[in-house]
């Protein structure tokens, strides 16, 4: 696409999407909803060879403004997808200290906003050596949610303001998906992609399907998973692997009966080689084992996830994953953008992969409408998603660096990895000398990708606290009070399995 703006007239202009699944049908949602009034109509080509994948899957609390942008209620598309709300996650494992061996990742609310200022306090104060307490657990209210069972959904109004999140089935997402898209009237065509017609500067004029039918647009999305069929395969795109810092690159999905009580977390238990993931769904529990090939084969890695829940001699088939963990150098080139998968993956732990589905075609949509339907801003938005990639990345990594965990030497070749980022290493260092860690991450301007309160919940959740002296309360009469206000709170919340019966 050159940076000349495309001419308008009553001409309707053609946007092309290789590939469905969620990534694919949450992108022509969002492009069609954004770009239909200028003239914009999307027509996605799903090829019927490639199966779909219908493990549990969660998400980051994003998802709740796609919704709401594309006029969805919860009680639309929850039933329809086996969906559950998300408080949070609960890390299991991480640390072998007795009392860091778990902790809970909340999403921040505003209804936070005093007791998370008292964690922070907490923190510092053991930073500097003082007595204090520090485990996050204790001081926010999606914590004490999540072990009481309870939703996000307030009995009454007025609704408190609770940041949350979703788990749903992956493949039943894609499906309704796409029956809101043709009902926008999205156009549908199945057929196999097999090769691309270009523009002397090398624009995709048109892609050509197996059977010779050719399918031309103005612009084209690349939802064709890891193959990249667009923009890496027929463009050529330089790849940036973060397998040097994130070891992890196969996974195992293995579903279970449903969880009773239902949950409203992810559980995320450090295994002997990776990490094994629990999503709970309102007709089943989405399980899994998250690995490193280099350290475990396949059939060792299924046994330790079979023996961690208790399924060993069970007759549920697992499926075998394979991760291309890193990102595209460049999301977005000539006039073809990639789009999940085939942009890049960072694997699972923190639920980000529709965040940043999400957050690529927003941010697109924000950039060609700028650039007058241009690439005129295309070098801009290529490094503010590379910089969203690198800081989710170096958060996740973050996990495995600071384990202390001695067991096997998957986690001990984790832990003295040097190869971390510049970002991460000042985070780290910042911390562990006592420093302003706050300071720190305000002046790298990387609150964006994690909060202040996720950094502190991460570091303070391990024990990381060098030069800590005993653990007990500076302030036994604010803690208490906290500890009263929260558990008050959690009494105006449903329970969880109420809360989903719309």
């Amino acid at each position: 696409m050159s940076n000349n703006a495309l001419q308008h007239n009553n001409e309707i202009r053609n946007i092309i999407i290789v590939g469905g699944g969620t990534a694919g049908w949450m992108a022509a949602n969002l492009l069609q909803h954004h770009l239909a009034e200028h003239g914009f109509n999307c027509t996605l080509i799903e090829s019927p060879d490639i199966p779909t994948i219908g493990v549990g899957e969660g998400s980051t609390p994003q998802l709740k403004n796609f919704f709401t942008t594309l006029g969805l209620s919860e009680s639309q598309w929850m039933p329809a997808c086996q969906a559950t709300y998300k408080v949070g996650i609960q890390f299991n494992n991480w640390s072998s200290q007795a009392n860091n061996s778990h902790y809970f990742h909340p999403f921040p609310s505003i209804v936070d906003k005093h007791t998370a200022r008292v964690f922070l306090q907490q923190c510092i104060a053991k930073q500097q050596g003082r007595m204090a307490e520090a485990h996050p657990d204790r001081y926010f209210l999606a914590a004490q949610l999540a072990k009481q069972g309870l939703s996000p959904k307030v009995k009454q109004p007025p609704a408190l303001g609770l940041n949350y999140a979703y788990h749903f089935d992956s493949a039943l997402l894609g499906q309704y998906l796409q029956k809101i898209a043709l009902k926008q009237g999205i156009d549908y065509l199945q057929g196999k992609v097999v090769g691309i017609n270009k523009h002397p500067n090398n624009d995709i004029s048109e892609v050509v399907l197996e059977d010779g039918r050719q399918v031309g647009g103005e612009l084209f999305i690349d939802c064709s998973g890891f193959q990249g069929l667009l923009i890496d395969k027929l463009l050529g795109n330089t790849f940036v692997n973060y397998n040097n810092q994130l070891f992890n690159d196969k996974a195992i999905a293995l579903p279970s009966e449903k969880l009773q009580p239902l949950a409203s977390q992810t559980q995320a238990t450090a295994l002997n080689n990776g990490w094994a993931w629990q999503i709970p769904l309102t007709n089943r529990t989405g399980n899994g084992y998250v690995y490193a090939s280099h350290y475990c084969n396949a059939d060792k890695a299924e046994t330790e996830l079979r023996r961690h829940l208790g399924m060993l001699n069970h007759a549920n088939e697992a499926k075998h994953l394979s991760m291309k963990v890193g990102r595209l150098a460049q999301h977005w080139k000539h006039n073809c953008l990639a789009v999940g998968l085939s942009q890049g993956f960072i694997e699972p732990l923190e639920a980000t992969a529709l965040h940043l589905v999400q957050h690529t075609v927003e941010s697109f949509v924000g950039a060609f409408l700028a650039g007058n339907f241009s690439s005129q801003h295309q070098v801009q938005f290529n490094q503010r998603i590379n910089n969203r990639f690198d800081g989710i990345k170096d958060y996740i990594v973050a996990h495995y660096k600071i384990n202390n965990r001695n067991d096997s030497l998957y986690w001990q070749d984790n832990r003295e990895n040097d190869d971390i980022s510049a970002s991460l290493r000042a985070l780290l260092d910042c911390w562990d000398k006592g420093g302003n860690l706050i300071e720190e991450i305000n002046q790298q301007q990387i609150a964006a990708y994690y909060p202040i309160v996720s950094w502190f919940c991460l570091l303070a959740g391990y024990g990381r606290f060098s030069q800590a002296g005993p653990t007990a309360m500076v302030d036994h009469t604010q803690l208490t009070g906290m500890d009263g206000t929260l558990q008050s709170l959690s009494l105006l919340f449903k329970d969880h399995q109420q809360a989903l019966t719309f």
